[in-house]
């Protein structure tokens, strides 16, 4: 089995959750193989890497996404756009409204006090840089709004866990949203938007993502 995980917005390669599951599955079943990229980058790159990404491996082996956050977003778009099953952990499901703080937040900044209504950020103006150093743009944003995630094509081949204690995305949406499509949710009690309880959770994640293959 190969499981590849993709990280959220200010997170990267060596991602806490990432190196926890990929370090369990060195240590409990060496037939799994964990791919952990740094997807630090343009919204449609990133997507094209991950479809590719899939395509190849599941020539090998069979292929499952782990996406927390905005990863879980991008699971749900390939998912949709594969077949490859998914577990989300905590998923965005509207980055075009979230991250558009950061575009609010720069022309709060650069407001004259003038009327502003007809302000609008340049598309290639940098609005924000992780801390895996995406420069994120309008452009992205816009890349966002245009693939909202309306639909969830092969509902049967995704699992969601959510955080009640999520501190940054509203965790009643993201379940109302799966649930509505047919999608497994399990809503958690406490905890917090990164899974800090990850570790712990391992035996199940594994064997959530074992009968996500079985379907």
């Amino acid at each position: 089995m190969n499981i590849i995980y993709i990280h959220g917005l200010d997170s990267d390669a060596n991602s806490t959750k990432g190196i926890l599951l990929e370090s369990y599955c060195q240590q409990h079943d060496t037939d799994i193989t964990v791919y952990r990229h740094d997807l630090n980058s343009a919204p449609e790159q990133v997507f094209e890497q991950l479809v590719r990404l899939v395509t190849e491996l599941n020539r090998e082996d069979k292929t499952v996404l782990v996406g927390s956050s905005l990863g879980g977003y991008f699971s749900t778009l390939v998912s949709n756009h594969t077949g490859c099953p998914a577990l989300l952990l905590n998923p965005s499901t509207q980055p075009h409204v979230t991250l558009q703080r950061f575009a609010n937040e720069l022309l709060l900044e650069s407001d004259s006090g003038e009327d502003d209504s007809e302000d609008k950020v340049p598309e290639n103006q940098i609005l924000h840089t992780t801390a895996g150093g995406w420069n994120i743009t309008s452009a992205d944003l816009q890349w966002f709004a245009n693939h909202q995630l309306v639909s969830i094509d092969y509902p049967h081949k995704i699992a969601v866990l959510l955080k009640e204690g999520d501190e940054l995305l509203n965790a009643k949406l993201s379940k109302d949203f799966y649930q509505a499509h047919g999608a497994t949710v399990t809503l958690q009690t406490g905890g917090d938007h990164r899974f800090t309880d990850f570790g712990e959770q391992l035996p199940m994640v594994i064997s959530t993502l074992q009968r996500l293959l079985s379907t």
